[in-house]
């Protein structure tokens, strides 16, 4: 018997079999159909895709041989790693120098006939086999051998396939911690901007309020400039603050939510002057099981700009939402100034403004449709608005139901 010599890259070679994190996982139905499709196209008893591991070829998938690995030394396939460009066929075991000596030929299961492809990876690196076995001599047709090397191409696909979805995962989890971090800095951050400023407004306040008669206008005037732009810059940080939370994270954490309940109490919230009517229409007994904080942001930001941006003398508000089999279906109408046709899409991105301005006589800082947009999609819906000019605006969007739903 020979033993399977050690390729000179070894140590390279051992590094990329392990990049799959598949050695000792456990069976897989993807890998089983291989083998069983390997030994019905090859006419025999065994197949198996064998990954030689530093001390030992191990079994991802042993299709009529009752074992997960054995020795290298022993292993057909050490051998077959060595001839990376061309398959390993063994006829009879039993006169072959190489391996009539072998355990696995002299006993158990009493191997005779052996065809291995090389699974190469594409740094050209052995990773294993894909081979068949009988226990009887045996000769693969040109059209045998032909499919077998098909088979051994999807399966090194498979095993692409798996460390890429390796590698999305370590990234998105990667990112993940990242952005946690992230919204942890802007978190205090913005904590400590805003302190200061609220100190500033509450002073200018109080010197507006006591002291604005005994100043001189032009100085109670650039006050009210002070005034003014801290204001406005603290909407710019709370916009900020809400866009940097993570909507995936926040679409995570879900419970059964009561819509009726969860819209009278945005109501109360936000509905503060008599002059504004908002019309609930929501079934009575509609749940969804959502993250509830998310959809308190999203109806909380398209309700508050419709109070904000509407100067007319009564303020309504309609929001309806109905189900289907699939979706909640969602709409918030106002009678305020509406959107122009043409910025009907730029409206959602990041920063991007309209000409309206606020009861303050402020812009929008850009932030809080481009933070409902993102809420929405991390739900699993879409976002649109239907609005022309002077003629209001109704954002309709929709959130996937989940099974939760479906049951309640």
């Amino acid at each position: 018997m020979k033993f399977p010599q050690v390729p000179k890259n070894e140590s390279h070679r051992l590094d990329a079999l392990n990049s799959y994190q598949i050695l000792d996982t456990l069976p897989e139905k993807e890998y089983d159909e291989i083998t069983a499709l390997a030994s019905m196209i090859c006419n025999t008893p065994m197949s198996l895709i064998s990954l030689i591991d530093k001390d030992r070829q191990w079994f991802k998938s042993h299709h009529g041989l009752d074992t997960n690995e054995t020795p290298r030394e022993f292993a057909f396939c050490a051998h077959a790693i060595n001839q990376k460009d061309k398959t390993l066929i063994v006829n009879d075991a039993r006169i072959d120098e190489r391996f009539r000596d072998n355990p696995l030929v002299t006993g158990d299961p009493n191997l005779v006939f052996y065809a291995g492809i090389p699974l190469i990876n594409p740094e050209g690196l052995p990773l294993g086999t894909l081979c068949v076995l009988d226990v009887k001599p045996k000769q693969l047709t040109p059209e045998q051998e032909h499919a077998l090397e098909m088979l051994a191409n999807q399966l090194m696909k498979l095993l692409e396939l798996r460390k890429t979805t390796i590698i999305l995962h370590q990234s998105n989890r990667k990112l993940n911690a990242k952005n946690r971090t992230l919204e942890k800095f802007v978190s205090v951050a913005a904590h400590d901007i805003k302190s200061p400023m609220n100190n500033v407004l509450a002073l200018s306040d109080m010197l507006l309020e006591d002291y604005s008669e005994t100043m001189d206008p032009e100085a109670v005037l650039l006050l009210e400039h002070v005034h003014t732009s801290v204001l406005q810059s603290t909407y710019l940080i709370d916009g900020i603050l809400n866009y940097s939370k993570d909507p995936n994270s926040l679409s995570e954490h879900k419970e059964s939510v009561h819509i009726k309940s969860l819209l009278y109490d945005i109501e109360e919230l936000l509905v503060t002057k008599g002059n504004v009517e908002m019309t609930i229409e929501v079934d009575d007994n509609l749940h969804a099981f959502i993250n509830k904080t998310a959809l308190h942001q999203i109806f909380s930001n398209l309700i508050s700009n419709s109070i904000k941006y509407n100067h007319q003398d009564r303020v309504e508000i309609l929001v309806h939402v109905y189900e289907d089999d699939e979706e909640l279906k969602i709409s918030v109408k106002d009678n305020g100034p509406g959107i122009d046709p043409k910025d009907k899409k730029r409206i959602f991105k990041l920063f991007s403004t309209t000409a309206n301005r606020d009861k303050n006589g402020f812009h929008g800082t850009g932030i809080g449709l481009a933070t409902v947009k993102n809420l929405v999609h991390s739900l699993g819906g879409k976002i649109a608005v239907i609005s022309n000019k002077k003629e209001g605006a109704n954002f309709v969007f929709t959130l996937k139901k989940t099974w939760q739903d479906v049951i309640a």
